[in-house]
């Protein structure tokens, strides 16, 4: 209370040594408000010029573009006596592409020797060498794109207006350098857009290249003036090169401006707007005029509310701050805990899952051990490496970063099928209803991600039911997405699990999808079921919705997208049997010499002919040298250098015949993008499953050079 009424108090005192000097204070807090009010207005003002100066420019160049493009393919093939032959329809056609663009002045076909053979103009063409003109000149040692090229004067017979040219590379079709076409582009064109846009007092424009040529001004001053590179201008140029705000003394005039400029993406050119800084002057002496004849009396009341006011702003912006660092704190200390539940989990789980593995290792060293303890101790392994697998599934599941494998089926048919499953895990004291829709719904997603975030809500819900209750289970139609704000062409599929469990409390709500988050006794469950859940729809591109009440159960909806029925895909075929390699050759790509060494062995003991590289390169290398040695590539995915997907792409363009089969244990790329149609082996992988789809791979190939 006593901070408070002495802050009254020094409040009073301040309004009171105001009121003294409020004519003086007044004007200069008006002025300098005015004056910066009015340097940002004329700031935004040269930015909006700008930004129409810029959009105009693209326009133009683009247009000139398109058009050499196109006349490059009118062209194309054509000899040059073919178009000496018909230069009156080809001048003709081209007097038809200038009469419709306003900023051309000409257009043209030059040979490799910078001799006219073809223009927009209907004065004959004569005999003068072209070559020394810069449009021409940059295209003969080598390929440049669009050229743009600095005003120029025409060359007698030729008169007129100054131009500058935009001009393009002409190949023959097998590359070799036959001349140039080129449009004659007129300044003045851009100067008069200029003039119509630029009506305020002291505007200036100007379009150049980025070597400093100045192709189109407004006001007109020379146009073959260049910048000092040494200059403001030139600074500013290699400080910001895309586009800045400066103020300079143009060095033709000598007039003080203020400017933005902005390059335009392509193209070597930088097109520039700005006022005259007396001009953006004058406009704060008319506004502080305006203060000066009418402001005086009632302002000096409003001077005084604004400085109570602005006091009282500064405590609750104070507090406000003081606010948000508490709340920041408090978020930083939930993510700092809800990481340490996720790294505590990760690590109590694999912890547990490397004991029985390093256990069951140390075992199978002792000497004399009875055959039916050793192949105990190896089912041990196997069970506890698939475990671990799955774990990392679900990490990765809850992450949106897993490699799915979406398909397209029948929901309600599937659900059916699931149905007998999530009925041996809730048991017989739990019933369970479903409500299938009448014609099927079809979505596409993960159908083994699918059945798995079923079983998995389900099996939360008899947790939740103790045991005893009712689970509901209806699939139906969805135009729109719960969180979403326009619906989806085909709409959604909805599956719905209501149970009459407990319910979720409050507290609780925000925290069941977090990975090794559960509400069980310890040893009851990971924590990991309903995160799955969450990251399978929402990779997918659907979500999952809850609705809850203690006491009275909850509801579960999963959202996937849906498909028409016409788009429906046929299943995929099963997997080969497993089988001997019989000699099949493999080529195997992997940078970890161990895990590389591992799976060539393994191969080769199953009687495939295998050959190690540890890299895309030395794989490329070996399959240019000696492509017909190998029946199937099997390359790791994540690489240095070139990745496994980039070295597939390339395989199957240089050889779309041979097979590549791709194995990763997680990448961005795959899960963001899918397979790109190769087939995928997910790590870590049994050496029985690599068998099956190398075999597979082998055997399409065969029958494929079989119909050959």
């Amino acid at each position: 209370m006593k901070t408070e009424q002495h802050n009254s108090l020094r409040m009073l005192q301040w309004m009171m040594a105001a009121s003294l000097a409020f004519p003086v204070a007044l004007f200069v807090f008006a002025a300098s408000n005015s004056w910066f009010s009015t340097n940002e207005n004329a700031d935004r003002e040269i930015e909006r010029t700008l930004d129409v100066a810029h959009e105009h420019a693209l326009k133009v160049f683009e247009t000139i573009d398109r058009s050499l493009s196109e006349i490059n393919e009118i062209v194309r093939g054509r000899s040059d006596d073919e178009l000496r032959a018909n230069v009156d329809a080809m001048s003709a056609r081209l007097k038809q592409l200038t009469d419709a663009l306003p900023q051309l002045k000409s257009v043209w076909v030059f040979d490799n020797k910078g001799r006219a053979l073809i223009n927009s103009l209907d004065l004959a063409l004569p005999h003068i060498d072209f070559s020394d003109r810069d449009y021409y000149r940059a295209h003969v040692a080598s390929d440049v794109g669009t050229f743009i090229g600095a005003n120029l004067l025409p060359r007698p017979p030729y008169q007129g207006a100054p131009f500058f040219g935009v001009s393009r590379r002409r190949v023959s079709l097998n590359g070799h350098f036959t001349g140039v076409v080129q449009a004659s582009v007129l300044p003045e064109y851009f100067e008069k857009f200029y003039a119509r846009i630029g009506r305020a007092p002291g505007s200036f424009f100007a379009l150049g290249l980025t070597d400093g040529s100045v192709l189109a001004r407004y006001p007109n001053l020379e146009r073959s003036a260049r910048l000092d590179p040494k200059g403001p201008v030139g600074r500013s140029l290699s400080e910001n090169p895309d586009g800045s705000l400066i103020t300079i003394r143009a060095p033709g005039d000598n007039i003080e401006r203020r400017i933005g400029y902005r390059r335009l993406a392509g193209y070597p050119v930088y097109v520039s707007a700005g006022l005259e800084t007396s001009a953006i002057r004058d406009r704060w002496l008319k506004a502080i005029g305006y203060h000066l004849i009418f402001g005086i009396p009632a302002t000096a009341l409003l001077f005084g509310l604004l400085l109570f006011a602005l006091r009282r702003t500064r405590r609750l912006n104070f507090e406000a701050t003081k606010r948000r660092e508490a709340e920041e704190a408090l978020k930083h200390g939930q993510r700092l805990e809800a990481l340490g539940q996720l790294t505590g989990g990760v690590a109590h789980d694999f912890n547990n899952l490397l004991t029985v593995i390093r256990s069951s290792v140390d075992l199978l060293q002792r000497p004399d051990l009875a055959p039916e303890r050793r192949a105990r101790y190896v089912a041990a392994i196997s069970d506890t490496v698939t475990r671990a697998a799955k774990l990392t599934a679900q990490l990765l599941a809850f992450a949106r970063r897993q490699t799915l494998k979406p398909e397209v089926f029948d929901v309600g048919q599937c659900v059916s099928s699931v149905t007998d499953i999530i009925g041996t895990l809730t048991g017989a004291s739990v019933e369970i209803v479903t409500h299938l829709p009448d014609k099927p719904l079809y979505a596409d997603a993960d159908l083994g991600q699918f059945e798995t975030a079923l079983i998995n809500i389900a099996v939360n819900a008899r947790d939740a039911m103790k045991g005893e209750g009712r689970l509901a289970i209806s699939v139906t139609a969805s135009e729109w997405l719960p969180s979403a704000t326009m619906p989806r062409k085909d709409g959604y599929v909805a599956v719905a699990i209501a149970d009459s469990g407990c319910g979720i409390s409050p507290d609780q709500f925000e925290r069941i999808f977090e990975p090794f988050y559960t509400t069980k006794e310890v040893g009851q469950g990971t924590g990991l079921g309903l995160s799955q859940v969450f990251g399978f729809a929402k990779q997918s591109g659907g979500e999952v919705v809850v609705a809850s009440e203690v006491g009275k159960g909850s509801i579960f909806t999963l959202y996937l997208p849906r498909v028409a029925g016409s788009a429906v895909r046929p299943p995929p075929t099963d997997e080969a049997p497993l089988v001997d390699g019989n000699g099949l050759s493999v080529l195997v790509v992997e940078d970890n010499r161990d895990v590389g060494t591992f799976t060539t062995d393994a191969l080769r003991e199953l009687g495939y002919t295998t050959e190690l590289r540890q890299s895309a390169r030395e794989a490329l290398d070996e399959i240019t040298s000696h492509a017909d040695r190998y029946d199937v590539v099997f390359s790791d995915v994540v690489m240095p250098g070139t990745s496994g997907i980039e070295l597939a792409q390339q395989i199957r363009e240089l050889h779309p015949d041979l097979p590549v089969v791709l194995t990763s244990g997680y990448s961005h790329v795959l899960a963001q993008n899918g397979t790109f149609g190769f087939e995928l082996l997910q790590k870590p992988y049994s050496i029985e499953q690599l068998s099956r789809v190398l075999t597979k791979a082998g055997n399409w190939r065969k029958a494929r050079r079989e119909t050959a």
